[in-house]
């Protein structure tokens, strides 16, 4: 097995289930603490938060990544394990394998490599692990990065390793992120007998024509950078399972996913008055996951667009699609993020798994961004 190979099926090995790390980071950063890294472990509730530092002064680049994954599901569902790695037609399987402890894996490869050849390196070289971003994501990242603005952290540049590519590593790289937004909203009705409405009030036909208007609703026009705006409803539940009985609540879950023409407080508002135009009574709380954020054209970008073509042999797609990462935490602090790892065809999924030859290709890539970052920026 090559070095990458065999830490992916170490780490692999270890059921760190969301936010259980399992022994992930103990495992990384005795190999790193080895190397020079100064290591620092930072415990919020349940969430382990893994934080190694080498060099000193000037640019600080940190390679950022999660030990947590989501549960397998049915076991006997996999065709193998799933936390007993397995190895079949080129293909490494077992739950992380993509999402994402094969990139955790270069990761660490390429900082030993980094430091082996240039150990007196200008700037900082970091890594950052959380056990905490598959799950709730408030004591991993989020609170990290609260830690490093209390006490004056420098961040420049921050490459997160989760699984960006679409058919070949590296064809596609996130450079900024839409922001999420929740809105958890409780329709208030009188409950009553489906033959008398006169002495009820339904909360389902009442709150029918603000979804609509809702579902309606051309929130921004996007742009350059990021698609529109938009609006979704992942749950309505009303009623007491009887027919002939008119609810008396209908609770609704939504999800904004906007891009910086939008807000949060104007989609909260805008949303809020949809909702009191038409007459509910009604409670709704809101949770903002995250802000959006870009990483515009610079070294950093420059700097992986060229480590690709290097190491893959292929030009990359700058994107800013798909879900939302633990970027959204650092790029706050000031610090260019972009996103770059393996295919993400089978994240979350029965049988998740990763390319060998992606995986074994994954710590000169990594290598090849920090040597133009730290040693060619």
């Amino acid at each position: 097995m090559s070095p990458v190979l065999q830490l992916t099926c170490e780490l692999i090995r270890r059921a760190s289930v969301t936010p259980d790390d399992a022994g992930c980071q103990a495992l990384i950063a005795a190999r790193l603490a080895q190397c020079g890294f100064r290591i620092e472990h930072l415990h919020y509730g349940e969430v382990d938060n893994l934080w190694a530092v080498h060099g000193g002064d000037g640019p600080v680049l940190a390679f950022l990544g999660h030990t947590d994954v989501v549960p397998s599901g049915p076991a006997q569902s996999w065709a193998s394990p799933p936390f007993e790695p397995s190895l079949r037609d080129g293909l490494l399987y077992g739950r992380g394998a993509a999402d994402m402890k094969g990139s955790v894996a270069a990761f660490v490869l390429a900082l030993e490599q980094f430091v082996a050849a240039h150990p007196q390196h200008p700037g900082k070289l970091a890594l950052l692990l959380t056990s905490d971003e598959e799950g709730a994501a408030r004591d991993g990242v989020r609170r990290v990065a609260e830690t490093f603005r209390a006490r004056g952290e420098r961040l420049d540049w921050c490459v997160v390793g989760e699984p960006s590519s679409s058919t070949r590593l590296g064809d596609v790289i996130r450079v900024g992120r839409r922001g999420s937004l929740s809105g958890y909203l409780q329709v208030h009705g009188v409950q009553g007998h489906v033959a008398y409405p006169d002495k009820a009030l339904n909360p389902i036909h009442a709150f029918a024509p603000a979804l609509a208007e809702l579902a309606a609703t051309r929130w921004d026009a996007g742009n350059a950078d990021f698609p529109p705006t938009t609006f979704q409803v992942s749950n309505i539940a009303a009623g007491t399972g009887a027919s002939n009985v008119i609810p008396g609540q209908l609770d609704a879950v939504f999800n904004f996913r906007f891009c910086t023409e939008s807000s949060a407080d104007s989609l909260r508002e805008r949303s809020e008055a949809i909702v009191r135009r038409h007459g509910l009574q009604f409670d709704l709380r809101w949770d903002l996951s995250g802000e959006p954020f870009l990483t515009r054209a610079g070294p950093l970008r420059a700097g992986t667009v060229a480590a690709i073509e290097s190491v893959c042999g292929i030009s990359t797609e700058c994107s800013t699609g798909g879900g939302t990462s633990d970027g959204r935490f650092i790029a706050p602090l000031g610090a260019d993020v972009v996103e770059v790892g393996p295919v993400n065809a089978s994240i979350h999924k029965l049988d998740e798994h990763v390319a060998v030859a992606d995986l074994e290709r994954l710590p000169a890539l990594y290598l090849a961004i920090a040597e133009r970052m730290l040693l060619h920026a």
